[in-house]
């Protein structure tokens, strides 16, 4: 039987097919999803982590079962687990090993926490009503916004997700202050007939949610692995020399890029090895000014001229450290012209690599061949044929020299006679 009508939901890190016949086929489709891990450990076995495994839902929300059931479950199964109120549907994401340091991750300790169950794989049945839920999650979700937008309240709902079994559905939603909303679940009770959980929300975990590609080209680190966010300040793009821009220090979720943190510790590190000047160096030739540094390089780079940019001289932090020293104790280096210092970097002009046609080759243009110049009577050269107007002599070794232009301000250049 061919199947047709394949669907990918990434949401869930799956692909969906229904045959000819009418029967639906769910597989779990690895890297699709949101906060994928990697299985590195794959194959090796722990016997005191066997009945645990990891279980994802839609988007970001995931955790780890334990294994009730007394099936064999493996990476890729649908399985029915335990729910507040009813049961849920999810994939078996990870198995094994790993899930003990997804566990140590988590600061979960398996003695002492109380895992959710996995009742049984999931049936036909289970999916078709799985399948059903998720068909009215958007409609769902745009109903609630207008409700949301008639009762006049200040909150944006980003994402709708519903229950395995189509009994309850969580609306996750951002708020600036705090939302009375008790009313609104009362319309929502009455709209949809299911049960109602709000969930509220920040713009990074909106982000996630969504899902989407950075500046950097690469899928947002919010949706791949990142799953607590920490505070990030200005001061972290201030230590490494960033222009303090919002439009490009901001994400997506419109908050201070999470990458920001990532080289946060390396510049902190280095400059804790960079001494601050304050005040000019004293040299016997002159002050040497600080203009800028290199933090990852750890050097520094002095002028004389406090004003310009066009002479600089890169003195490594650790000889800055001396020379400092030096000048505390009332003593002056020589120049900064005679030292031993680094060479500046060299910068390459990239104007140009982006043009379209740059890897077309060249046309070779055809040299023309320039006739011989022929002499005529009278002294007189010209070229094809053509005589040469009076008042233009010819030149010694056939290259014009000067300005072309300068014989249409100033007339004919006249040679000087010979001697």
């Amino acid at each position: 039987m061919e199947k047709e009508h394949k669907k990918y939901d990434c949401s869930r890190g799956c692909t969906v097919e229904r045959s000819e016949s009418g029967e639906i086929d769910c597989n779990y489709r690895q890297g699709c999803c949101k906060l994928e891990v990697y299985d590195w450990l794959a194959g090796v076995s722990q016997e005191q982590y066997k009945e645990f495994f990891e279980v994802r839902f839609k988007n970001t929300r995931k955790g780890i079962y334990r294994n009730a059931s007394g099936q064999s479950i493996k990476t890729g199964d649908l399985v029915i687990v335990e729910a507040a109120n009813g049961h849920d549907l999810g994939i078996v994401t990870l198995e094994g090993a790993i899930v003990a340091r997804q566990m140590k991750c988590k600061r979960i300790n398996p003695e002492t926490y109380e895992f959710k169950k996995i009742y049984r794989k999931a049936k036909l049945f289970d999916i078709e009503r799985w399948q059903e839920a998720i068909a009215r999650e958007h409609e769902t979700m745009i109903r609630s916004r207008q409700i949301a937008a008639e009762l006049g309240l200040e909150m944006k709902i980003g994402d709708v997700e519903f229950q395995g079994d189509g009994t309850k559905a969580i609306f996750y939603y951002i708020a600036d202050g705090r939302v009375d909303f008790r009313q609104l679940i009362k319309v929502f009770a009455e709209e949809f007939r299911i049960r109602i959980e709000m969930k509220q929300i920040g713009a990074r975990q909106e982000a996630g949610l969504i899902g989407g590609l950075g500046v950097c080209g690469r899928e947002l680190c919010c949706s791949n692995y990142i799953s607590g966010f920490q505070s990030i300040t200005t001061s972290a793009a201030r230590c490494q020399d960033l222009s303090l821009n919002p439009q490009k220090l901001a994400g997506q979720c419109g908050k201070l890029k999470c990458c920001l943190n990532y080289e946060t510790a390396v510049y902190m590190d280095a400059q804790s090895r960079i001494p601050k000047v304050y005040e000019p160096l004293e040299f016997e030739d002159g002050l040497a000014y600080l203009m800028k540094t290199d933090i990852l390089r750890e050097i520094m780079y002095f002028s004389y001229d406090q004003s310009s940019l066009a002479n600089l001289y890169p003195v490594y932090a650790e000889d800055v450290w001396e020379i400092i020293k030096m000048n505390r104790r009332g003593e002056k280096p020589a120049s900064l012209k005679s030292d031993d210092v680094p060479a500046a970097p060299e910068f390459v002009t990239a104007v140009g690599d982006d043009a379209i046609n740059r890897f077309d080759e060249a046309r070779k243009r055809k040299k023309r061949k320039k006739k011989p110049a022929q002499k005529k009577e009278g002294g007189q050269e010209a070229q094809g044929g053509q005589p040469k107007p009076e008042g233009q002599q010819s030149r010694q070794g056939g290259k014009p020299h000067g300005n072309r232009n300068r014989g249409k301000k100033n007339g004919p250049r006249q040679d000087k006679p010979a001697e």
